[in-house]
């Protein structure tokens, strides 16, 4: 921790250094919480606006899936227009668009403005790592700057569960959105006061390429969503084969184009491409963690929303801990050992959820060597990220590594989370003598104990037995199967990451 010690007391003390860290911070935060604190408020949401279970899907779904569609588009943006303006007007969008969803009266106004707030929140992103290269020079610096950002990313998404649960303990559902105000309004009046990033003048808007990275990421992430709600069916087959072949017209276009909306020599870089992979394996680790443990808290242990979150919390003090703690580890051995080190932590978080009984501890320990390995890599690899590229192409690199985290999210809710369902429904033992309908109301956890609060005492204390057992041993298994593939995946990396410090930039820029 001494080797970070000096950059931090420079930051510290140099003014202009220490306020663009701050500007940098909060709407990292906040964008982050805004993946995961819907979650804990859509029981009191769907009491107040009579949501569908499509309508609901698509409160959570909007935000995630137009953020990771834009963020590319937004990051190219930002490299030409200032990532400074893109920062204070994706602020400003994403402040109000907060506060009107307040006023919700529908379901769809909710859904409409969610999908708003990814708009805004994609310009976001991109700008905060972007200006992290214009703002510290210093190698040193820089690094643990990086490791802020980082640290915001993975602890936001963690800190959405804990912030929700504590807010909805005394406020209406409301309160989640507003939020994002104490975030977002210092950052409107301070922002002025850092440096602009460097642009690429004379560039033309390729709207045609935005059209294509937007269709090829919603059609992917549909089918997705479509398979871990519905199954596998010709709809599904249909949305993913749109996205692929979307996807496949868009990287034939930016081979074609002189100004191209994303330049794909990025990835002639080993250090970039296994980065990005690592950053959507990571975050997609951790947010599916999070997303069974909560129900698992939550419905199997009985905990209200509130001790449900407080059991995250020395995860998220970890996290804090060892994405800083990192930079001098990083600076001292070599990124594919420590990221193969990270790894191995999360497996063994996963590990421990596939061999030990489930219990509020096992999920508290669990977490925490998760959320503190997440927190380490996405410190060492965006550090990777952002030196193997030029200063005027940071913010194209920069939305590839986060459009990486938003996919992370979906695949982490679809994959993990899916799986724990679909193992969930195969495993259920339907007592004898129930209607249809409480058949079909078992399909999930949550319609579960919904059903058997109407039932006979002694039906419904079966209910509640063979659905908790169901679901704690779909976790099992997932978390087996994620083991598995953690370690594997930890080969790849220390395979390719081979490299001490930070890489040159790509040859041709």
């Amino acid at each position: 921790m001494q080797g970070a010690v000096s950059p931090l007391f420079c930051i510290i003390q140099d003014r202009s250094k220490a306020m663009a860290l701050l500007v940098i911070m909060l709407p990292v935060l906040l964008v982050t919480i805004d993946n995961t604190i819907l979650n804990f408020a859509l029981p009191q949401i769907a009491a107040a606006l009579n949501p569908s279970a499509a309508e609901q899907l698509w409160m959570i779904d909007a935000y995630s899936l137009v953020l990771a569609g834009l963020l590319v588009t937004m990051g190219s943006s930002g490299d030409r227009f200032g990532h400074r303006r893109m920062l204070c007007l994706g602020c400003v969008g994403f402040a109000g668009v907060s506060v009107a969803v307040v006023f919700s009266q529908q379901a769809w106004h909710l859904i409409a403005g969610r999908a708003l707030l990814g708009c805004f929140g994609a310009m976001v992103l991109p700008a905060t790592l972007a200006l992290i290269r214009t703002a510290f020079e210093d190698r040193e610096e820089r690094r643990l700057a990086v490791a802020a950002w980082a640290t915001c990313l993975t602890v936001g998404s963690a800190l959405g569960p804990l912030l929700g649960g504590v807010l909805l303990q005394y406020f209406d559902w409301q309160s989640v959105f507003l939020v994002a105000l104490p975030f977002l309004l210092p950052v409107v009046f301070l922002v002025p006061m850092i440096t602009e990033s460097p642009r690429q003048m004379g560039r033309s808007t390729d709207y045609l390429s935005i059209l294509l990275s937007l269709g090829a990421m919603t059609g992917v992430m549909l089918s997705l969503k479509h398979l871990a709600t519905v199954g596998f069916d010709g709809q599904a087959v249909l949305w993913a084969l749109s996205g692929v072949l979307l996807g496949m017209a868009f990287v034939r276009r930016q081979l074609t184009l002189e100004q191209p909306l994303l330049d794909l020599r990025l990835f002639a870089s080993c250090a970039f491409s296994v980065s990005i992979a690592t950053n959507l394996v990571s975050l997609g680790l951790l947010i599916g963690f999070i997303f069974f443990t909560s129900q698992l808290l939550q419905l199997v242990f009985g905990l209200s929303p509130l001790l449900a979150a407080l059991v995250l919390v020395p995860g998220q003090v970890l996290a804090i801990v060892a994405g800083i703690a990192i930079v001098p580890v990083v600076q001292k051995k070599a990124p594919n050992r420590v990221v193969a080190g990270c790894l191995l932590l999360a497996a063994a978080a996963f590990a421990m959820m596939a061999l030990f009984v489930a219990t509020a501890l096992t999920v508290g320990v669990a977490f925490v060597l998760l959320n503190a390995s997440v927190a380490a890599i996405t410190t060492v690899t965006n550090d990777l990220v952002l030196g193997s590229v030029p200063p005027e192409s940071a913010g194209s690199a920069s939305s590839v590594s986060e459009t990486a985290y938003e996919v992370g999210v979906v695949l982490g809710t679809t994959l993990i989370g899916g799986s724990v369902a679909v193992l969930y429904r195969l495993s259920f033992a339907v007592p004898e003598g129930v209607s249809e309908r409480v058949i079909d109301a078992v399909a999930t956890l949550g319609g579960a104990h919904a059903v058997s609060q109407t039932q006979p005492e002694e039906m419904a204390i079966q209910i509640l037995e063979e659905a908790n057992a169901a679901f704690t041993s779909g976790v099992m298994t997932t978390s087996t199967v994620v083991t598995g593939f953690i370690l594997l995946f930890a080969l790849v990396a220390f395979r390719y990451l081979r490299v001490r410090g930070s890489v040159e930039p790509v040859e041709g820029h």
